[in-house]
């Protein structure tokens, strides 16, 4: 038999040539695996680099609107442990793994409310929005609006919003105002040093109102009691004290309508989280998406994406 006959004895499909061709699969753990890791990836980077936060109020204006979108980053000063549980507001303590910088006059920075003026700590924790006006060991004044640093004014802000008009005069004197037993107000205030990590201050009955708070923040609630002439921490007589903490004075580029560090005290170094650095949404009020050209109307396309100066 020739081998044509045996070849014409095998079915088309034998004798053709066969090309085996795989199919792509879909493989679920390696799917599965991928998903995990982006969320990993985006839960690193929120916990120590960067934070999404909105603006509630008009505190910042112009230079931040209420319905303003911002990136944070959390790692402009230092690089730190979260401050709460991963994907809940439950509040851990912190530690700070490496510094990366300072902040400067005219950051723009986010921060933990350090409390009001009557408390040693707040009822509940508030994320804060202001401008770095005042550095440790700077000495600040504000007269008639203008603020000064070591005796030099600081300009405004490009997009501040307040008015030149109806100003405290000096003779004015506000009881809200930070510290306590000052004849100070809001547009009129000061002179004062704003304390530093070792500098010391001495203590007496007369000024004891102005340090009182900074420093029962520092060691604890009622730390500092007074009796008579003489002036106790944590049950020692002392004349001194020395700050164990850097502290800077922030302001609202709003300043007629800001609830500040003229109000509240010093705001503690180790209360910041970072510095704002970017507008990526805005909305003029909340809308839902039931309404779609209400929602579009609302939407501040000329701050979408502006950097934060």
């Amino acid at each position: 038999m020739s081998p044509d006959e045996i070849n014409s004895d095998k079915s088309p499909e034998e004798r053709s040539d066969k090309k085996q061709t795989i199919e792509p699969q879909f493989n679920i753990k390696y799917f599965i695996r991928a998903i995990l890791i982006a969320l990993a990836a985006a839960l690193v980077i929120k916990m120590f680099f960067i934070e999404a936060d909105v603006i509630p109020t008009g505190s910042m204006e112009n230079t931040l609107m209420a319905g303003d979108f911002i990136i944070v980053n959390k790692a402009a000063y230092a690089i730190s442990t979260p401050r709460n549980i991963p994907l809940t507001n439950i509040t851990i303590p912190h530690v700070k793994i490496i510094n990366t910088s300072k902040p400067k006059l005219n950051d723009v920075i986010i921060f933990k409310y350090p409390g009001n003026l009557n408390e040693i700590q707040p009822d509940d924790e508030i994320d804060f929005i202001k401008r770095v006006i005042g550095c440790p060991g700077d000495t600040l004044q504000i007269i008639n609006k203008t603020v000064l640093i070591n005796k030099d004014k600081i300009p405004l802000p490009a997009n501040s919003s307040f008015s030149r008009y109806n100003i405290l005069g000096s003779n004015v004197t506000d009881k809200r105002i930070f510290p306590p037993g000052k004849n100070w107000n809001s547009d009129n205030y000061g002179p004062l040093i704003i304390p530093y990590k070792g500098m010391k201050v001495k203590l007496n009955v007369k000024n004891i109102d102005e340090w009182e708070l900074i420093i029962d923040r520092e060691l604890g609630p009622k730390a500092v009691s007074v009796e008579g002439t003489v002036i106790t921490i944590n049950g020692s007589p002392v004349r001194e004290y020395e700050f164990t903490k850097n502290y800077y004075f922030v302001m609202g580029d709003n300043r007629d309508d800001s609830m500040d560090s003229r109000y509240w005290g010093f705001l503690p170094e180790d209360n910041i989280i970072g510095r704002a650095i970017l507008i990526y949404w805005s909305l003029e009020q909340p809308v839902s998406f039931d309404n779609m050209s209400l929602f579009f109307h609302s939407i501040r396309w000329g701050r979408i994406l502006k950097v934060i100066h």
